[in-house]
């Protein structure tokens, strides 16, 4: 790409321009974790998502999934994230280090007592006669644990990562004082009384 200074055409390279424009939003973190309910917030707060509206929503997600079927391919697709800039979307927290390291992000991760995640996820594959990997629950926290350790090492020694930890219960205990910080980390324009608003306690369903 072309800038021009003084007169002058200056080629840019196409990762240094990345760098300097307006940080991709990130939302992530295990499945049935939250991750839903922060890109609600996002998006009622006043952020344009990346999503296909492909998962529709149901039982276990009555106020949809906001998901965007091109990151299950990131490995081999990044193309999508030249038009992500300043816009938000969901990450899956084990595609999180195939994000390409030549542009700014801002995510946002969300941190679930690992016995309320097992149990979600049990009860989501229950209600869609699904069985799953038939994985004893302690196995499957374990499993859990150290992916969760390998995936914050990761963004730890990134620096064009910045990384803001929202506990689920926080959210659902205190959601007005949790949108405040999620507000704060992205900026500080969104409406933080929408995003406060996006929280449902009832869908609180599967607990420790």
């Amino acid at each position: 790409m072309l800038r021009l200074y003084s007169g002058l055409a200056l080629r840019v390279p196409s990762a240094a321009l990345a760098m300097t424009t307006a940080p991709v939003i990130v939302v992530s973190g295990l499945p049935r974790s939250g991750t839903s309910m922060v890109m609600q917030m996002i998006v009622a707060g006043g952020i344009t998502p990346v999503t296909d509206g492909a998962r529709t929503p149901d039982a276990d997600n009555p106020r949809g999934y906001f998901e965007f079927e091109r990151v299950k391919q990131l490995r081999t697709d990044k193309g999508w994230l030249d038009d992500a800039s300043g816009k938000v979307v969901k990450v899956i927290h084990m595609l999180v280090p195939e994000l390409p390291d030549d542009r700014s992000y801002r995510v946002v991760f969300l941190d679930r007592d690992l016995r309320e995640v097992v149990k979600s996820q049990g009860t989501m594959l229950t209600r869609s006669a699904k069985t799953g990997g038939q994985l004893p629950p302690d196995r499957l926290l374990a499993i859990y644990q150290s992916q969760l350790a390998t995936v914050h090492a990761w963004l730890a020694s990134h620096p064009n990562f910045a990384v803001l930890h929202i506990r689920h219960a926080d959210l659902i205990r205190s959601p007005a004082s949790e949108a405040e910080r999620i507000n704060a980390f992205l900026g500080g324009t969104l409406s933080t009384n929408a995003m406060a608003g996006a929280v449902d306690p009832s869908l609180y369903r599967n607990r420790a």
